[in-house]
């Protein structure tokens, strides 16, 4: 559970959802987003939208094309206030569904027409489905033609839906969790969500029958949390800028503003904690010198302990450092010998200012409220998880060649 999941209790905020929505139009860089209709179902057929969707989603097409049909009449059904026990495609939950047609603005053949002219510029869809109101948690899903798939429009649209459905009401949706499923071998896809920001939560294991294949396959969870998610980065990741004028956007940047003030806020109080650690010390070794009953007093006796180690920790760090110095401009010389400027040059300059080196290195903090010190497992740096856990083949090679070579065997 987040650190951040519990709701206070006065938070008066309602957890029904309203009985009717409004689906506001998003824009993006090379697709823009508009409410969709029962009138676009036919065009999804038309841009294969269903192909390989047994590898996909582990059902067969007509399966797959009931699912998005009863998603976008749900859709529609709310946008007119019908109740979801009337509208004939509700469930015992009563979740909503909102649906956007996804239209392209590119021209990816350079031939001077916009994409998707013979399907009225549409090449797919997006959803959030099973929206729960009390537990403010939605599942998002996109739909793209055959011909559309893996240029970019998914992670064009993505981070704009989501702020949409992070932003609090009435601006946004005012959900807490949006979360994803993803068949096991998809991998592209799990690498798109994980730039995205999500985290895998959970796997469903043998979840999908594969009919391309003939086989069982995992169904891989992520999810992402309100106070996890970072609207800008999730569009810095692919090149994408903020559209300010799209919902939940300003929102967004002012909550990450203030949150960088106040992070920055606690790091320079930190730093005035630490920089003058003496004064405090000292402060409480006068104290108890006074409570003392003659001969030196228990407060000097721990400024003199907090010296004495403060020396030796000083000398310490100025034996490292010297060190340090002196194994760096050993390497400019013998690099300066072999006649290596380049690496003479970058080892002479850290020799002469390493200071200013580690100066820069304490500089570095994020730009996002939650620091690496005090964040938990779901808010570390989603980009430097990319691709961890899987193993090259040929990493594998090397490694049984070096377990082979220490054991004394050989591989065939």
């Amino acid at each position: 559970m987040s650190e951040n999941s519990e709701i206070p209790a006065e938070d008066a905020t309602p957890r029904q959802l309203p009985e009717r929505i409004v689906i506001p139009e998003i824009r993006g860089e090379m697709v823009h987003l508009r409410p969709a209709t029962l009138d676009d179902l036919p065009r999804l057929d038309q841009l294969e939208v269903y192909f390989n969707a047994s590898g996909d989603t582990g059902k067969d097409k007509q399966s797959e094309r009931a699912v998005v049909q009863a998603w976008v009449k749900r859709s529609v059904a709310w946008v007119n206030g019908v109740a979801a026990s009337e509208s004939g495609v509700g469930d015992p939950e009563a979740r909503r569904t909102m649906a956007w047609t996804i239209l392209t603005d590119s021209d990816h053949d350079a031939d001077g027409k916009i994409d998707a002219e013979e399907t009225d510029n549409v090449i797919g869809m997006i959803f959030l489905i099973d929206i729960d109101g009390w537990a403010r948690s939605a599942r998002i899903q996109v739909m793209l033609g055959k011909d559309y798939r893996g240029r970019g429009y998914s992670r064009d649209a993505m981070p704009r839906v989501m702020t949409y459905g992070f932003a609090s009401t009435p601006v946004g949706l005012g959900m807490h969790r949006i979360w994803v499923a993803v068949p096991e071998k998809s991998t592209r896809t799990l690498s798109v969500y994980q730039s995205l920001g999500f985290i895998k939560s959970g796997t469903s294991r043998d979840s999908l029958w594969d009919a391309s294949i003939g086989k069982y396959q995992d169904l891989i969870v992520l999810d992402t949390l309100v106070d996890e998610y970072d609207p800008i980065h999730s569009l810095d990741a692919f090149g994408m800028h903020v559209i300010e004028g799209n919902p939940g956007v300003k929102e967004a940047m002012a909550a990450r503003e203030h949150s960088i003030e106040i992070q920055q806020h606690k790091n320079r109080k930190n730093k005035d904690v630490v920089s003058s650690p003496d004064a405090s010390c000292g402060e409480t070794s006068g104290n108890l010198a006074e409570q003392g009953n003659g001969g030196e007093g228990n407060g000097q006796k721990a400024k003199r302990k907090h010296d004495d180690a403060g020396v030796v920790e000083s000398q310490s760090v100025a034996n490292e450092a010297s060190a340090a110095v002196d194994s760096i401009s050993g390497a400019a010389d013998m690099a300066t010998a072999r006649g290596d400027d380049s690496l003479s040059a970058s080892a002479r300059q850290s020799s002469e200012y390493p200071e200013q080196k580690r100066k820069s290195d304490d500089s570095d903090e994020t730009s996002w409220p939650f620091s690496a010190t005090q964040s938990k497992k779901s808010k570390k740096a989603w980009w430097r998880s990319l691709g961890h856990g899987t193993q090259k083949k040929g990493d594998v090679d090397k490694t049984s060649v070096s377990k082979n070579d220490k054991s004394g065997g050989s591989v065939q």
